[in-house]
């Protein structure tokens, strides 16, 4: 819900949790648009990385709240995934 007129910045946290797949697609198309037509800034938090490379255009990643590495979503490496996101 946004709560002002003409935001900058939208934050999303897991914006697809619990949600059916294709509303979850519906979900990051409307985010694409929102960046592309309206101009907005989305800061999205998200654990899928299907969904994150699909609609981000940068990412960083934070380990115990310091980044630890941060670029174009092109340059998210599978190295970079194993290094710090795997579990």
């Amino acid at each position: 819900m946004l709560l002002m007129q003409r935001p900058r910045l939208l934050i999303l946290d897991e914006p697809g949790e619990g949600i059916q797949p294709n509303i979850v697609t519906q979900i990051g198309e409307v985010i694409r648009r929102l960046i592309t037509e309206d101009g907005l800034t989305v800061l999205l938090v998200e654990q899928k990385l299907p969904f994150a490379r699909k609609y981000a255009d940068r990412f960083a990643i934070m380990d115990r709240g310091r980044p630890v590495a941060r670029g174009e979503i092109a340059e998210l490496s599978d190295a970079l995934i194993r290094e710090h996101l795997t579990v």
